[in-house]
């Protein structure tokens, strides 16, 4: 943690391609999970639209071919490809990895579930502690070859201020013990999100590659299928946040900040919201709900514990 929290020129409806203005991505190599809807695609856009080849990672790969004809018909020269990915795969994330061949300068991990209604498993680990956080975790433990060959590469772990919820449950990560909230489990896997940034800049800031997280904002998207998007907006009024959404593009600018802006060079293990570094709190009352990060999330300690119980996890 750092006493001077990093603050930028941009803000909360700052939108990616204000945030990538004048910067050149030519040359440079980026894969984004979760490409084909959301913010995903607004991030794969604004990189393509400043000469990156990027690699839309997606578990529907037709609506990902849909994503890379737009970005082409809007910058024909764009360099955009296709290829499958599902996080909650083992064998898929290992056979993305294995077909991964030359450095790679950008990785955004931002394919995600939310508030999944029953509490459901994959290979013996909850859904969404399995696909937001372990599936990422071995897509960017697979690639870090890849990641320590380029040249100041740059890992982006989407959260969410859904942390604020729920620690990681060492003891209990499956919820088999503690009863199944939808929000408590989101709300662990956003934890892990920002305690692999923590953990995997220390590790590897040898190899030249930083790790931030992010909260993007309240944006409605396909994530909020499982959610009463009525209900969440009447309780961020009640707890004095605006009930004016971001658009996908501005949804997508803490993202792409955090992976090209030169404010952000050798930065990492740090939590970021609408274009700034956050607060760590005290505690939850100090927040409205969407902004802030736990001091649980940051702590050394649980993401050295996080990352030795993710690799076990991973390789059972």
């Amino acid at each position: 943690m750092t006493a001077t929290l990093i603050e930028t020129p941009f803000g909360e409806f700052s939108t990616a391609d204000e945030v990538a203005e004048g910067i050149d991505l030519t040359g440079r190599r980026a894969v984004v999970t979760g490409a084909s809807s959301g913010i995903g695609v607004e991030t794969a856009r604004t990189l393509a639209a400043h000469g990156a080849q990027v690699t839309l990672a997606v578990r529907n790969t037709a609506a990902g071919e849909r994503v890379a004809a737009d970005i082409r018909a809007e910058a024909p020269d764009a360099r955009v490809d296709v290829r499958p990915l599902e996080l909650g795969d083992r064998g898929s994330v290992a056979a993305f990895v294995d077909a991964w061949s030359g450095p790679l300068d950008l990785l955004i991990n931002n394919a995600g579930v939310m508030a999944l209604p029953q509490r459901t498993l994959v290979d013996g680990q909850e859904t969404q502690f399995a696909t937001n956080h372990l599936g990422h975790f071995a897509l960017a433990t697979g690639l870090h070859r890849a990641l320590a060959a380029a040249d100041g590469a740059r890992v982006v772990s989407v959260s969410s201020s859904a942390h604020l919820r729920c620690p990681v449950l060492f003891d209990d990560t499956t919820f088999a013990f503690v009863p199944y909230d939808p929000f408590l489990a989101y709300g662990q896997s956003k934890t892990a999100n920002v305690l692999f940034a923590v953990e995997a800049t220390r590790r590897w800031a040898d190899d030249g590659i930083t790790v931030n997280a992010l909260m993007p904002g309240g944006i409605a998207t396909g994530l909020q299928r499982h959610v009463d998007m009525e209900a969440l907006m009447a309780a961020r009024r009640s707890a004095g946040a605006s009930d004016v959404l971001k658009t996908t593009q501005q949804g997508a600018s803490t993202s792409v900040l955090l992976a090209v802006s030169p404010l952000l060079e050798g930065v990492g293990g740090r939590y970021f919201e609408d274009c700034h570094e956050a607060s760590v709190l005290t505690d939850r009352t100090q927040s409205d709900g969407r902004h802030g990060v736990a001091p649980f999330a940051l702590d050394p300690d649980n993401a050295a514990r996080l990352w030795t119980l993710s690799e076990g996890l991973v390789s059972a």
